[in-house]
């Protein structure tokens, strides 16, 4: 069930929110950039998706085939989103559950975690190792 959370970078200026089902699989991968920022996410819908505040702070990041967007606080540093243009499922918008607010440490948890390769391309496939993911 899609609920509404708030979630934010954090030194606050970036702030969001996101329809969500925290029941549904959350990803880590082992690609370059996830494995350096341990970027933990959940999907949401770009209609799921609302930017309330800090555009202006946002740096864009791209890489690779440039086609998916990475986005960082140009203050503190923190990458709250990203846009996933090149998805199996289209457009989504990847959400760093470490950004919520409001949600408990049992909770998050609780949450399943899909471990997927993307350092070999292989987005279907875990990795042989994901423990420090």
């Amino acid at each position: 069930m899609l609920t509404t959370y708030s979630g934010s970078c954090h030194c606050g200026t970036v702030k969001f929110e996101a329809d969500l089902d925290l029941t549904q699989s959350s990803y880590r991968c082992n690609c370059s950039i996830c494995r350096r920022t341990r970027f933990w996410v959940a999907v949401a819908r770009p209609e799921g998706f609302r930017l309330l505040a800090g555009k202006q702070a946002l740096t864009e990041y791209l890489f690779n085939t440039r086609k998916n967007q990475h986005f960082f606080c140009k203050h503190c540093g923190v990458r709250a989103f990203g846009v996933g243009n090149d998805t199996p499922i289209g457009q989504m918008i990847g959400v760093n559950l470490g950004c919520l607010e409001g949600v408990s440490e049992e909770a998050l948890a609780g949450i399943p975690i899909t471990y997927v390769d993307g350092l070999h391309d292989r987005w279907q496939s875990a990795p042989a190792c994901c423990a420090h993911l």
